[in-house]
């Protein structure tokens, strides 16, 4: 496979890790954390997707479950982690394994596959919790970043967390190594997947409302940066309250990459 990727800000800097390998790619979107966690959740994505990069280089067909469990579980005990009480991130894997394309899913992560098939783990934004409602409508109605809506975000995890890793709520990584088994799993034949393209959802959901063509930044690393600067220009400039489209915060860490399968320097 051939991988172009954009990051925004760079890797070191961000909660968004995008790792490579030579038969997959691994996207993590670490959660902001708006009550106190043991350690960052760039720490915990970094750990956790340098695992899997390391499992999936050494086995290139393992069970990406498998493997998946066995990483959240490696990185609990790193960084002594108990369930409901740690930092948590998405994960996106694309594997090239013979003549097909392995995706797996667990969080909200979206990949864009050819003729117009999106796929996400939106089992989070299913939970339609108030306090989410409430912040939306705040901003909406142009009251900004401001201690209530601070306080609606914190309200806001605290109930995730009640739902977080459980059969009426929704599954991320975290500390429960079982998350994994719970994540989606997605197979096509390679010659009918020849790319796809994988998104953290702080470059998607600003992509996306812009009505941004995003096919036409694919041809290199400088083009998907610039793709990134056109979501992170407009949130500072054109919507610094979040009126328009209302999220957590100003910015979000933004990371796409596009994943030629098949292909092969």
């Amino acid at each position: 496979m051939r991988v172009t990727t954009a990051q925004l800000p760079p890797m070191e800097e961000s909660a968004d890790k995008i790792f490579v390998t030579p038969h997959a790619v691994i996207l993590l979107d670490g959660a902001s954390a708006f009550v106190p966690v043991p350690v960052p959740a760039s720490a915990y994505a970094d750990y956790l997707g340098r695992f899997l990069a390391d499992a999936l280089t050494g086995d290139p067909a393992a069970d990406l479950q498998e493997i998946l469990a066995e990483g959240i579980k490696a990185t609990a005990a790193h960084y002594d982690l108990k369930a409901g009480e740690s930092p948590s991130s998405t994960v996106t894997i694309a594997r090239e394994r013979d003549e097909h394309l392995d995706l797996l899913l667990l969080g909200d992560n979206t990949v864009i596959l050819p003729g117009g098939e999106i796929l996400t783990d939106d089992r989070l934004d299913r939970l339609d919790l108030e306090p989410r409602r409430k912040y939306r409508e705040r901003l909406a109605a142009g009251h900004g970043f401001d201690e209530e809506h601070r306080a609606l975000l914190r309200e806001l995890q605290n109930q995730q967390t009640q739902y977080r890793n459980r059969p009426d709520g929704y599954w991320i990584a975290e500390a429960d190594p079982s998350a994994a088994h719970h994540a989606i799993l997605k197979e096509y034949l390679i010659e009918t997947v020849p790319w796809v393209i994988m998104m953290s959802d702080g470059a998607y959901n600003t992509l996306t409302h812009l009505k941004t063509n995003i096919l036409d930044y694919l041809t290199d690393g400088e083009k998907l940066e610039r793709l990134l600067n056109i979501g992170q220009t407009w949130e500072g400039n054109l919507d610094p309250e979040a009126r328009a489209l209302p999220r957590a915060k100003r910015h979000d860490d933004k990371s796409l990459a596009y994943v030629q399968v098949g292909q092969h320097e």
